[in-house]
């Protein structure tokens, strides 16, 4: 591939091994992402706290240590805007939040660290949600990130900005982390790809809540192949953090080819009817039912029964929220969107044995999960029970004519899965009649993304829903 066949929406891989080939420099990549953030940045508002001098200058010294025959990393000479809550060394990172807007860290936090020696080159930030709160993307500070399938519509969150620019062709790459949605829910929103990892499948450092285990990182792609790669990389021991996992990334970094010729997969729209599912995403979810018959799968409507998650989900997202912004909250009562202060108020009245219940109920959580995977290969559902929603609303005010009483509410076909402890896929499946995409959720067994990639690229081979590309 030569430097004139590179553009904004080739693979992170071939853009990665054109560099490596010197036919195509760093500069010259970071250069064609800098200009379609300024042809499409102005629309979306994906990307913040950009600078192009920097990258540029960086990108010069990715070409220098190539031409001088250095080894260099699996990411060389990629443009890469990190999340917003991620903190890179060095640069603006706010939050999203205005007690944060001059907030400027002196480290890289683990997950940018191993991005950046991984050879990738920092262009900005992408736009969060006020500390990651919710999943629409918007904050005070640098205002609403928008759908590129349509500008009328969220782009979801809380890694709302890393799903827009994937989508908009400004970054090959994003980062993001996901406690209630917010890898799978902007995928879903965006046409992408984010894998809600195992805990400690990518560590966490510096973490004040090291041992809370609802909150992981993870990689976004436009396709899981390149995700695999940014997985690579994200993924691995470190003795920084005591929960991390022993696997080295590398293992993630070729997708293995599967057959889903005699899998058995459970399909649910709903869990047993434990949430609203908007009409038309449950008829592109129903629909995969053919897609993997058609592949030889055996389709089972089963689903695991999560009837505690709903309970187990929203005291430990409290109980964080609380031991996180609590304080702040208190020095400054005026200093936080309404949905959120009342979210850290809500923990402040949690006992030990409130916690404790989450916990156990985490553990039976856990155990149901394991003993439905001794007998199914995945399970498919949806990643958000609604399509992209309007970005005037913060939330989506109903589902089917049913009210929507919080900004939680909605997401219940995401945050159930949180707290299984298993990871989960958001892939590509579909449109709704207006446009806007839709995906499915993969689920697999905890500690099973080299399977659950495989399964992902499988099935996106089978849609290619992921190949079509925003009107911008």
């Amino acid at each position: 591939m030569t430097q004139h066949e590179i553009g904004p929406y080739s693979t992170a891989r071939a853009m990665r091994d054109a560099v490596r080939a010197k036919e195509i420099s760093a500069r010259e990549l970071v250069q064609l992402h800098l200009d379609r953030v300024e042809q499409t940045n102005g629309t979306i508002n994906a990307v913040v706290s950009l600078d192009p001098d920097r990258a540029l200058s960086e990108a010069a010294e990715a070409d220098e240590r190539l031409a001088r025959g250095e080894d260099v990393g699996p990411l060389h000479g990629l443009p890469f805007a990190f999340k917003d809550t991620h903190e890179v060394g060095g640069w603006r990172s706010t939050s999203g939040s205005p007690l944060r807007a001059d907030h400027v860290p002196e480290r890289d936090e683990l997950v940018v660290e191993r991005v950046r020696k991984a050879g990738a080159i920092t262009i900005g930030k992408t736009n969060v949600p006020e500390f990651a709160a919710g999943s629409h993307t918007f904050n005070p500070i640098f205002g609403t990130t928008v759908n590129p399938y349509d500008p009328s519509r969220s782009a979801g969150g809380s890694s709302g900005g890393a799903a827009a620019a994937l989508a908009s062709g400004m970054v090959p790459l994003a980062d993001g982390s996901d406690m209630g949605g917010s890898l799978r829910n902007p995928a879903s929103f965006c046409n992408v790809v984010g894998l809600r990892p195992s805990f400690g499948r990518v560590p966490q450092w510096p973490n004040p809540n090291t041992w809370e285990t609802t909150s992981v990182q993870g990689p976004m792609a436009r396709n899981v192949e390149d995700l695999a790669l940014l997985l690579s990389v994200q993924a691995g021991p470190t003795s920084r953090n005591p929960l991390g996992q022993e696997t080295p990334g590398s293992v993630f970094a070729d997708v293995e080819d599967l057959s889903l010729h005699g899998l058995r997969i459970a399909l649910s729209i709903d869990l047993n009817g434990a949430f609203q599912v908007d009409h038309q995403v449950a008829g592109i979810v129903g629909a995969q039912r053919a897609v993997l018959e058609g592949a030889g799968a055996t389709v089972v409507d089963e689903a695991p029964q999560l009837a505690e998650a709903e309970d187990t989900f929203r005291t430990l997202r409290a109980w964080h929220f609380q031991a996180s912004y609590g304080a702040m909250l208190a020095e400054h009562p005026d200093g936080f969107k309404a949905s959120l202060a009342d979210n850290i108020r809500a923990g402040e009245n949690l006992t030990g044995h409130d916690v404790a219940r989450a916990y156990r109920q985490r553990t039976a959580l856990a155990e149901r999960m394991r003993q439905f995977f001794e007998h199914v290969d995945a399970l498919v559902l949806p990643v958000s029970q609604v399509p992209p929603f309007s970005a005037d609303q913060e939330y989506p005010a109903d589902i089917n004519g049913q009210p929507q009483e919080t900004y939680l509410d909605w997401m219940r076909s995401a945050y159930f899965i949180t707290v299984t402890g298993c990871p989960a896929l958001s892939v590509p499946a579909g449109f709704t009649q207006e446009g806007w995409p839709v995906g499915i959720q993969i689920v697999t067994a905890p500690n099973t993304e080299r399977r659950l990639l495989a399964i992902g690229r499988a099935i996106e081979a089978l849609t290619q829903a992921g190949q079509r590309r925003p009107s911008l």
